[in-house]
């Protein structure tokens, strides 16, 4: 080894050493920054007033110029506090506040943070070992399940048991709390608050409100929150700004929150019986007796029982093709459904009743997210479920009294669902010259349009009795499914155009019209609160219409192909067949125009 070489590494022997002790001596030096203390392990500037600030005092062992900053896992600056402050010995400094905000005003991201000391006189800084967390993200939180029943469907209320509905989320709960919300009818509102007891995933709700009460049947959601360390509130279904549960068209709300109060329920039958053959309708829930009963519309009942079984079978009194309703009771409950039977004969005109839109637009939570599956809200809606509402919506004041007029006219016809005409054969129009849209039909699947459009193309005769009709598209599904709904199209599936429904105050006075559908009739419809315009017939010839004091064209007949369709566009006339001789000539020249 040469002399330069044995001076080097001397050298290098010795700062070793003397950054050895020099260690050593810092490591067993008394600390300069005393009583060092952070008022939270984390904080959540997310401005819901709670955890918002970071608040830091310490003292130091000496008098010292310092400047404090806030720094990130790295080391780097993130906010200054303090700068150039004279802090004496044994003294605490005045407190410092952080808001977890960067230099330029905006939240930093979340994670974990340390506060630097700089010295300015020892010409040093010193990082605070302790850290502190920056937490704006919420805990998840999910309803799992609600039972004891299990499925994929709610919960419903009330058991027969009469056990509560308990309601498990997927983690013990610190400051946990439960939200029941009625979701249906509207308008939304909140009925009950339910604390989770402490580091439990469970607790229970028995149907009553804040008011102790029972709630009313609905359909009803669990919402459960909690928070974490940093006070963030993880909610397992967002709420908007007004408290309420946020829905998305089209998109289930996460979890399984639903809870339905429904003490009893039936469900329709998706096609016509056939003659004298026994009608099955499904009752629920079971186990407790109830009294059913089977009518004609507006007549005492025809047939009726008392059982506790799911599935009740009764045959109808009649023959001839009728609309029933069957309603069952129990207590001061009451469900009732409508019941179409055929006669099996061969009438020329065929009634259909609007079973897909009575479901599409059925309040019934069919997957237990706590929110109704309706065709308006984006669907899934199944066929196959009981009735949410007493009876279907629009029911009283369209189908009822067009089926209560044809039983008082003895007319005869055939009756069936638009259901039964989407899944079996063309051959059901087959040998018919009219059909007549009972009630309104809103969604329509594609096969069920073209069969339509070729039945009045081919001289068929079509009347549209309600309104909001003909306009929009839906998928029906093998396993019975309402699926994909699509938006009101421009033109409904005749190419004519329609205007919203409008409100007002309106007489509706008939004009050109080569078929006579307004004889028998003043020609004058007064006093209607709604209309719906048609502004446009397409390539279609009109023959007959009653028009508004503006113009509107309301009550129309065109020509479509070698075929006829006539569209009242008055939501209130069928209401009217009993106490308006000119909506009763209206309808029964309707009626002699779908029989030739």
């Amino acid at each position: 080894m040469t002399r330069l070489a044995q001076v080097v590494f001397a050298l290098l022997v010795l700062a070793t050493a003397a950054a050895f002790f020099g260690a050593q001596k810092l490591k067993t030096a008394p600390p300069v920054l005393l009583a060092f203390r952070l008022s939270s392990d984390a904080i959540s500037p997310n401005g819901d007033g709670r955890f918002e600030r970071e608040e830091i005092t310490f003292r130091l062992k000496r008098s010292e110029l310092i400047d404090v900053a806030v720094v990130d896992q790295r080391g780097d600056d993130v906010r200054e506090l303090a700068s150039g402050v004279s802090l004496s010995a044994y003294k605490t400094i005045p407190t410092l506040s952080w808001n977890g905000r960067d230099s330029a005003g905006k939240v930093v991201p979340d994670g974990l943070y340390r506060i630097r000391v700089r010295l300015r006189r020892e010409g040093r800084s010193l990082v605070v070992p302790q850290s502190f967390r920056v937490d704006t993200t919420p805990p998840k939180v999910t309803v799992i399940s609600i039972g004891p029943s299990r499925g994929s469907g709610p919960e419903i209320l009330p058991r027969a048991d009469r056990k509560p509905a308990r309601i498990r989320i997927n983690t013990g709960a610190r400051d946990g709390r439960v939200l029941i919300f009625r979701t249906w009818p509207l308008p939304a509102e909140l009925v009950a608050t339910i604390p989770i007891p402490n580091r439990s995933s469970a607790t229970s709700w028995d149907g009553l409100g804040q008011d102790g009460k029972a709630v009313k049947p609905g359909t009803y959601l669990a919402v459960a929150q909690r928070r974490d360390s940093a006070g963030v509130l993880g909610s397992s279904v967002e709420l908007d700004s007004e408290g309420l549960p946020r829905t998305v068209y089209g998109r289930r709300l996460p979890g399984r929150g639903g809870i339905t109060v429904r003490p009893l329920a039936v469900q329709p039958p998706l096609v016509a019986s056939q003659g004298k053959a026994p009608i099955s309708i499904k009752v629920a829930p079971t186990r407790r007796r109830f009294s059913w009963t089977l009518s004609r519309l507006g007549a005492s009942p025809s047939r009726k029982g008392t059982t506790s079984r799911a599935t009740v079978r009764v045959r109808p009194p009649s023959k001839r093709s009728q609309l029933y309703l069957f309603s069952a009771k129990q207590g001061e409950d009451r469900a009732s459904v409508p019941v179409a039977v055929d006669d099996a004969a061969k009438h020329p005109v065929l009634v259909v009743l609007p079973l897909i839109t009575w479901q599409g637009r059925n309040p019934v939570d069919d997957d237990g997210d706590g929110e109704p599956n309706l065709l308006s809200t984006g669907g899934p809606a199944k066929l196959s479920r009981v009735l949410g509402t007493p009876l279907p919506q629009g029911f009283a004041a369209q189908e009822r009294p067009i089926m209560q007029w044809l039983e008082k006219a003895h007319h005869r016809y055939d009756l069936t669902t638009d259901y039964a005409l989407a899944t079996g054969g063309a051959s059901q129009l087959a040998g018919h010259s009219g059909v007549l849209l009972a009630g309104e039909t809103v969604w329509l699947p594609a096969r069920l349009a073209q069969r339509l459009r070729r039945f009045v193309n081919g001289g068929g005769t079509l009347v549209e009795a309600g309104v909001d009709s003909l306009l929009r598209g839906v998928t029906l599904t093998r396993a019975g499914q309402l699926v994909d709904p699509l938006p009101p199209a421009t033109s409904d599936i005749f190419g004519s155009s329609l205007a919203p429904q409008r409100k007002g105050s309106f007489d509706i006075t008939s004009g050109k019209d080569s078929i006579g559908l307004f004889e028998g009739t003043s020609g004058l419809f007064s006093n209607y609160d709604v209309i719906e315009q048609t502004t446009s017939t397409g390539k279609a010839k009109t023959v007959a219409s009653a028009v508004s004091g503006d113009g509107a064209v309301v009550i129309v007949a065109f020509r479509v192909g070698r075929g006829l369709v006539i569209r009242y566009g008055l939501p209130q006339l069928p209401s009217r067949l009993t106490t308006d001789p000119d909506v009763e000539g209206l309808i029964e020249r309707s009626w002699q125009l779908l029989s030739r």
